[in-house]
């Protein structure tokens, strides 16, 4: 069988990548979160609970469990640390997200990756989506989202870089429309 047509979404924060992925998986394709494969790591991977309990002891984890708030107070507070971290979970969260592609049965499988093009990760996809939203209305929607940005692939370049952008700065309903036909579009090619 042949694999189906790997579609990478990725935005800022806050701009409105997870409200898009559900529109694509109404409109009937594929979708993967790596944020639900990095939760399902945490609960699941006990190389990768290994690797934080020697990093990090048992601060990190709560009822047996990883406990992501404190992960994210280490991270965000350092970036040595959130080097490292990335270090463990990128390479399996792309291995889990090549093994889900090779699983789907759709023309379109669509994967939301926040950092695709921080991690070079735009060269493993077929297409990319990028959406996009003013910093007013990110912050509307998330609060004060600048102080981890500094990081990232500006939103000007990711555009430039895309084969789709969207600007979210209206409607669900609006979203919805332009996640269609990219679809339409997709699925024509």
């Amino acid at each position: 069988m042949q694999r189906p047509l790997a579609v990478a979404l990725t935005g800022g924060i806050a701009a409105g990548k997870s409200e898009a992925l559900q529109a694509f998986a109404r409109h009937g394709a594929a979708v993967i979160s790596s944020d639900d494969v990095v939760h399902r790591l945490y609960r699941e991977d006990e190389g990768l609970q290994a690797a934080l309990r020697e990093r990090w002891g048992e601060r990190v984890f709560h009822d047996g469990a990883v406990d992501r708030k404190e992960v994210g107070r280490i991270v965000f507070a350092d970036r040595a640390e959130l080097a490292w971290l990335e270090s463990e979970l990128h390479p399996r969260v792309r291995a889990a997200t090549e093994a889900w592609l090779t699983e789907q049965t759709t023309n379109v499988a669509v994967a939301e990756i926040p950092l695709l093009y921080e991690t070079g990760g735009e060269a493993r996809f077929d297409r990319v989506v990028v959406v996009t939203a003013p910093p007013e209305v990110r912050e509307a929607r998330r609060g004060a989202v600048a102080d981890r940005e500094d990081r990232l692939v500006p939103e000007e370049e990711k555009v430039r870089r895309a084969d789709f952008s969207y600007v979210n700065d209206g409607s669900l309903e609006e979203l919805d429309a332009f996640v269609a036909g990219v679809l339409e579009e997709l699925r024509r090619s």
